[in-house]
């Protein structure tokens, strides 16, 4: 077991990773003194596989439990969903001291930790994330937020949780495409922050994909030790170094919403983004050819998509326009200057970034570049 200390002046809160430490789950909340009734938001399969053992650990220790289940997937984070969810929890909530907690993956984090957030103007919550890219990256640090058809969490407020408890052994059942999925969050803190994290990745990703536990608790750790120490940073972004942690998904969440949250998940949406970001940093002169191809070598060894399909240009330019990071007509990317090495530039030629969408749709490098298409 390992904890990590996410430091901010009133809200700090510890990261706890380890195998087999989920009996010490309702011993850790009890700790925090942040209710005595806990409503769990999760959905049937984590619920299924995992409620039996957060009962026991919770009744254990004294707390009453409620759970609510949620569909699986990005149609979950709507307004409509956390507005039902509000009446569920104001019905449940008399005479109770009530908190939240959230068990699953992105999807149930961003939604409850968004629920935690309005109800009654905030109530605490706890991450219990089940998922490799929760674990590494989106438990940690308080981003909440709900979906709108013209974008990504366009709803949302940071609004930290006062524990995120991450029990590797929820990852044994992950399936492939879930493992890769995480993968992309884990490649790009890699190249943003940590050379020697992404030539781990390059000599260990088969071990990650088959889930040993040595490896999955290295990058868990690993990551979630540096995601502590840049949002301590900047918890709200307005430093630019929490905005480090956006490679990848300005695009990446533009694909997302063209193609409607329904032909890639958050991971491979993020692996193309960032295969995109790295094609515009190229452009630039920031990047040379060797970078993008170390990342693209990566990101297509994993088993993550290299290739943006099934929708056009057009809908991912106009879904970009919607990101949350533009500043006013100025688009803002994160871009990479090598393994380790990111950097913010805003006022992106509409041109460059259509190139770079256009790369990943036609086909390989050599033919764009026979076209003329790239490298202007």
């Amino acid at each position: 077991m390992e904890t990590i200390k996410l430091a901010l002046i009133d809200r700090s809160y510890n990261i706890i990773a380890g195998e087999n430490i989920i009996k010490a789950f309702g011993r850790n909340a009890a700790r925090l003194k942040i209710g005595t009734d806990a409503y769990i938001i999760t959905n049937e399969k984590i619920k299924r596989l995992y409620g039996n053992r957060i009962r026991k650990t919770m009744e254990g220790c004294g707390f009453s439990l409620r759970f609510r289940t949620v569909p699986d997937g990005e149609a979950s984070k709507s307004i409509k969903t956390a507005s039902s969810i509000i009446a569920d929890i104001a019905d449940y909530d008399q005479r109770r001291r009530i908190f939240i907690i959230a068990m699953g993956g992105g999807v149930i984090g961003d939604l409850s930790g968004f629920v935690a957030s309005v109800y009654k103007r905030g109530v605490p919550y706890v991450q219990l994330p089940t998922t490799l890219l929760a674990q590494v990256d989106s438990a940690i640090g308080g981003k909440t937020g709900v979906d709108l058809a013209e974008g990504k969490n366009l709803i949302g407020a940071f609004y930290q949780p006062r524990l995120v408890f991450s029990e590797i052994g929820f990852l044994k059942t992950l399936s492939q495409r879930q493992a890769r999925s995480g993968l992309a969050e884990v490649i790009k803190y890699g190249v943003i922050k940590d050379t020697a994290l992404f030539s781990y990745l390059e000599d260990n990703y088969p071990d990650i994909l088959r889930l040993k536990t040595g490896a999955l608790e290295y990058i868990v750790c690993r990551c979630s030790r540096i995601k502590a120490k840049m949002v301590s940073a900047d918890e709200r972004e307005e430093k630019g170094v929490r905005t480090l942690l956006n490679f990848g998904h300005t695009a990446g969440h533009a694909i997302e919403a063209a193609g409607r949250y329904k032909l890639h998940n958050h991971g491979e949406a993020v692996a193309l983004g960032m295969l995109v970001a790295a094609g515009i940093s190229r452009r630039l002169g920031l990047l040379p050819e060797s970078g993008v191809k170390r990342i693209e070598n990566l990101i297509r060894a994993v088993g993550l998509p290299t290739r943006i399909t099934g929708v056009t240009l057009s809908a991912v330019i106009n879904a970009h326009y919607r990101d949350k990071k533009f500043l006013g007509k100025k688009n803002r990317f994160v871009l990479a200057k090598g393994i380790s090495k990111a950097v913010i530039r805003e006022n992106i030629p509409l041109e460059i970034i259509k190139d770079s969408l256009r790369e990943r749709m036609r086909g390989s490098t050599a033919l764009l570049r026979a076209a003329g298409k790239l490298d202007r």
